[in-house]
């Protein structure tokens, strides 16, 4: 889709008292070396059914040594080609509790991620899930080629743990059969805060907390279920996973305060010595969330806050692309997916589905069916 240009954008507050009337992103991203920031964010403890939830936070399990199994982590075969603009986008909500009456008991009920036309927003299809998963769960990916989608899955109440599966979408939107993703290595997740798909579609990466405090980053490869494990006790959550189109490192973002480089080459599974540098948002009261590399490899795309902005890989002075207005009440960061063109961007916030484009800043949104909870993720 297209957005409209009669949508218009508004800096919002946050980054009006954050910067003053100066552009807020001259000279406020600079390349600093290895070390990421040590400031850091609270896991979040919303994205649980209350089930899986302990009184001080979520509940996060991870029993099994860290997986080193997979020799090669980098993603280095042919990218998925782009196939235009976004037809599709794909929509990934997590299963919805209720409490009837006076009852402390939970009732869950499952919700099917769902292939919406991203010119109206209307269902295109649900997307069947694979056995043993009973319904989605919060976080979903695309490849380039806006056909091929990764997506977090909830195996039940009994035994709640997070699993992915891959689904294929025909020209027409409608999906194949769910392919599940079965790791050689065991892992226990009951939580997950990023996930990844390469550009050729045969690596996933993932982001989780870690036991005890810190985080790991972990990189699958979907054809044989083996794993590569990086952590770090600098921080508790890692958000914002992207592939380089080479498929030989990832952008994240550690603690919400900076974007950090992951050399899939390196040795090891300590990711602070295996980060090879770091971009930091030197102003720092606006949070990152999300980043997404431009398709030349060249450039990352990101939000401070509302703001998008664009910065080389190799750091230096951040362009703003776009500045959404969000309504009262949104969330404090911006979560959103590129497409494979590096042209579009899209997030959801209050029942529309918003797209914006990179290269004027215009935007549009289209409705999307309203989910009880917090409103789903989507990926194009």
């Amino acid at each position: 889709m297209r957005p409209s240009p009669s949508v218009a954008l508004a800096g919002l507050a946050l980054a009006v008292l954050a910067s003053g009337c100066a552009d807020p992103a001259t000279d406020r991203v600079s390349l600093v070396g290895s070390q990421p920031s040590s400031t850091m964010l609270p896991p979040s403890s919303t994205m649980l059914p209350p089930e899986v939830r302990t009184t001080t936070g979520p509940a996060v399990r991870h029993p099994y040594p860290m997986a080193t199994s997979l020799a090669d982590p980098t993603a280095t075969g042919t990218p998925l080609a782009p196939t235009g603009e976004p037809r599709f986008f794909v929509s990934a909500g997590a299963p919805v509790a209720r409490f009837p009456g006076d009852s402390k008991t939970a009732v869950q009920t499952p919700v099917k991620p769902a292939v919406q036309d991203a010119e109206t927003g209307e269902l295109v299809a649900e997307i069947p899930l694979p056995p043993g998963v009973e319904s989605s769960w919060h976080v979903v990916a695309a490849a380039r080629d806006n056909r091929t989608f990764a997506i977090a899955g909830w195996t039940g109440r009994q035994d709640p743990a997070i699993v992915f599966f891959l689904v294929r979408l025909g020209e027409d939107g409608r999906p194949g059969e769910p392919v599940a993703v079965t790791q050689t290595d065991p892992d226990v997740l009951t939580t997950v805060h990023d996930l990844a798909l390469s550009a050729d579609g045969t690596r996933l990466a993932y982001a989780t907390p870690l036991l005890g405090g810190g985080a790991k980053i972990s990189v699958l490869d979907v054809a044989t279920g083996r794993r590569r494990d990086w952590t770090t006790m600098t921080y508790s959550m890692v958000n914002g996973l992207s592939w380089a189109p080479d498929g030989r490192s990832l952008a994240y973002v550690p603690g919400g305060r900076a974007i950090a480089v992951l050399d899939l080459a390196r040795a090891g599974t300590d990711l602070d010595r295996a980060t090879s540098r770091t971009v930091t948002n030197a102003e720092g009261v606006r949070l990152i969330e999300s980043v997404a590399h431009t398709p030349d490899g060249a450039a990352l795309i990101y939000a401070a806050g509302h703001t998008v902005e664009r910065v080389a890989v190799s750091g230096g002075p951040a362009r703003v692309l776009a500045r959404p207005e969000l309504p009262p009440g949104a969330s404090l960061t911006l979560r959103f997916s590129v497409d494979g063109t590096g042209e579009h961007l899209l997030y959801v916030n209050g029942g529309r589905a918003h797209q914006v484009s990179l290269a004027d800043g215009t935007a549009a949104s289209v409705p999307i069916a309203e989910q009880e909870g917090e409103p789903p993720r989507a990926a194009w």
